[in-house]
């Protein structure tokens, strides 16, 4: 392989990676409706043209600074930028890469797609970002620590002692009385006392108090003598 083809086949991967942080940047930020472009074939200074939109100039300001910071960590020379004061329309100039940042309005009466849009670049937004090689390796020492074998089942059940069951405490008769006043319960009856044995009834008989009489109170008269004849 030659070295002029060695030298396109690497700045064609420098392309597609410069391409790539700039997505990332853009959507990190929720930018809206994301287009890029091949511009190879229309001008000599830049090969890719990235069209995205902002609905404030608060946005497409912090678009613009997320597109910059993330070209700089993919190892690209820092960009620069134009039409940051205004934020209708912000240009972030990445080399081989050309960032137009603008709010809808601005964006529908340019329509920059039909200047630049002759050869659309079909790249899968969204795609999964690149991570830090310690964070891909924890899934999978989760997974060997998931996999390590425990105790069998039955090893662990002999281990464990039974726990001794305590008798229940029989319940007095008293506690399965229900409590007065609950809801529902009926008072217990009571039982009839056992009736006393009847005394006896004594019969008195009064007898009425007899008059003194004459018979019992004075003493017989004495009879008295039959007079004698004369």
């Amino acid at each position: 392989m030659s070295s002029t083809t060695q030298s396109e086949s690497a700045a064609k991967k420098d392309v597609t990676k410069l391409q790539r942080a700039i997505v990332d940047g853009l959507e990190d930020v929720k930018a809206q409706d994301i287009q890029v472009f091949n511009t190879e074939h229309l001008s000599p200074l830049f090969e890719r043209v990235i069209v995205a939109a902002g609905t404030s100039n608060r946005q497409t300001k912090a678009l613009a600074s997320s597109v910059r910071e993330s070209v700089k960590k993919a190892g690209f020379p820092v960009p620069r930028q134009e039409g940051e004061d205004n934020g209708e329309w912000i240009i972030v100039d990445c080399g081989q890469a050309v960032v137009h940042i603008m709010q809808p309005a601005i964006r529908q009466y340019y329509r920059l797609e039909e200047i630049w849009g002759d050869k659309p670049v079909r790249l899968k937004l969204g795609a999964a970002k690149p991570v830090a090689r310690s964070e891909a390796d924890a899934p999978a020492k989760k997974a060997v620590a998931a996999k390590k074998p425990g105790k069998p089942k039955a090893a662990a059940a002999a281990e464990a002692k039974p726990a001794v069951k305590k008798p229940a405490a029989k319940k007095t008769v008293a506690a399965k009385k229900p409590a007065a006043g609950a809801a529902g319960a009926k008072p217990a009856a009571k039982k009839p006392a056992a009736k006393k044995a009847a005394a006896p009834i004594k019969t008195v008989v009064v007898k009425p108090s007899t008059p003194r009489t004459a018979k019992t109170t004075a003493k017989p008269a004495a009879k008295r003598a039959p007079r004698a004849k004369a």
